[in-house]
């Protein structure tokens, strides 16, 4: 249940909030425990949509919580205990959201609970294979280590992260601008263009009759296109977060020349990674599996990967069962595997596919830039140009008679 208290400090300065706790008792005496001194505490209710906060400013970054977890592995390492790192964070972090969260497990690891556990409540925040490692550790008492192995694979994973965002931003930028000079020539520059044309009365191409044609319907069915284009939108939307939805998508983008191939050297990468993590911190080798495949991203991974622990399960070798899959798992990569099962040093044969794949990562996405680059400004030019061009054909056409 969740509390809205008021209370004020120490120094008088009052302090509002949410604290999250099973009774309104277990909140009043969480909330003492940090010096304030209660004036208000009530259950929370549904606020009015007015007073309602927007999800979207309450959301934890990626790159706030590979921070948290790097300074919490540095401070384990100095000996600072859980708790004292915990309020650390809880009164450090700027981010209101993630703040409330830190203080809510704090809390929750000072009356006894297991940190892992903790964590577990905010599943949206701290994944099931961050919560399977700290879990890990605390089994094995080496949660120091666990935190550490953890920060180094989320950085990694936050690096790749803002690689393939880094390489949408440009093509993206290319179509906005493209779009706006779409949008002056055909609601400003060609309706005057035309005036032109029509009082010379002379017979118009095709191609000027196309344009103008398009540019009188954009100018009058605007609404029309504007709820079309956002009811297939939403439409869209809603299917991909569907069970369907998500297995098409995923399927249908590794068919695709180029953006497939680089997309496979992700998910194989993040497989091998996470799996990687997971063995090193001594869960089994099922276990890992599992958790691998919840959160590979692709749902053709998350089938074989389901396969191969079901498999595993049984008594057979990872990579026999990854070879069954040739368009999802190299040769290479399965062999490596074998490799790596034989000697056992699956963990650090896993690494290297790892440092392997995320090199070629870096050197696709450069390459995919460098062409994406001029096609998209050529593919500028030739839409514009075009456009352009078809208008001022007549105009050419009358002077040269």
């Amino acid at each position: 249940m969740k509390f809205n208290y008021q209370a004020r400090t120490k120094n008088g300065k009052v302090q509002t909030g949410t604290v999250e706790a099973s009774s309104k008792e277990v909140a009043l005496v969480l909330l003492q425990k940090h010096a304030l001194f209660i004036t208000l505490l009530e259950e929370a209710g549904i606020a009015p949509i007015w007073a309602r906060k927007i999800k979207f400013f309450e959301r934890v970054s990626r790159k706030e919580v590979v921070i948290f977890t790097r300074q919490l592995a540095i401070m384990f390492k100095s000996k600072v205990s859980l708790n004292e790192a915990l309020a650390v964070f809880s009164s450090q972090v700027k981010n209101l959201s993630f703040r409330d969260k830190i203080f809510n497990i704090s809390e929750q690891v000072k009356g006894g609970t297991p940190f892992s556990k903790a964590l577990s409540t905010f599943p949206n925040v701290f994944s099931t294979f961050y919560v399977s490692m700290v879990k890990s550790g605390e089994v094995s008492g080496t949660l120091a280590e666990s935190l550490d192995y953890l920060a180094d694979h989320l950085e990694r994973e936050y690096h790749l992260y803002s690689k393939m965002t880094g390489a949408m931003v440009y093509p993206a930028l290319i179509l906005a601008t493209m779009i706006v000079i779409f949008g002056i020539i055909i609601v400003f520059i060609i309706p005057q263009l035309t005036e032109v044309l029509e009082g010379s009365e002379q017979e118009l191409p095709f191609v000027t009759v196309l344009v103008i044609n398009l540019s009188e319907f954009i100018r009058g069915w605007w609404w029309l296109m504007f709820l079309a284009v956002g009811g297939l939108g939403i439409f869209g939307f809603q299917y991909l977060k569907t069970a369907e939805g998500k297995k098409f998508s995923d399927r249908t983008l590794l068919k695709i020349p180029v953006i497939g191939t680089f997309l496979k050297m992700i998910y194989l990468s993040r497989f091998a990674e996470n799996l990687s993590t997971l063995i090193s911190s001594g869960l089994p080798i099922v276990e890992a599996l599992e958790i691998t495949g919840e959160i590979v991203g692709n749902d053709l991974y998350k089938t074989i990967i389901f396969q191969t622990r079901d498999d595993v399960r049984k008594g057979d070798q990872i990579s026999k069962v990854l070879k069954k899959y040739p368009e999802a798992f190299p040769p290479v990569f399965t062999q490596m595997v074998l490799v790596g099962e034989k000697s056992g040093t699956l963990d650090s044969t896993l690494m290297n596919i790892v440092d392997f794949y995320q090199k070629e990562v870096d050197r696709s996405v450069e390459s995919l830039l460098s062409v994406l680059e001029p096609i998209m400004i050529i593919f500028l030019g030739l839409v514009v140009g075009g456009m352009v061009g078809a208008v001022l054909l007549p105009f050419y056409q009358m002077t040269a008679l």
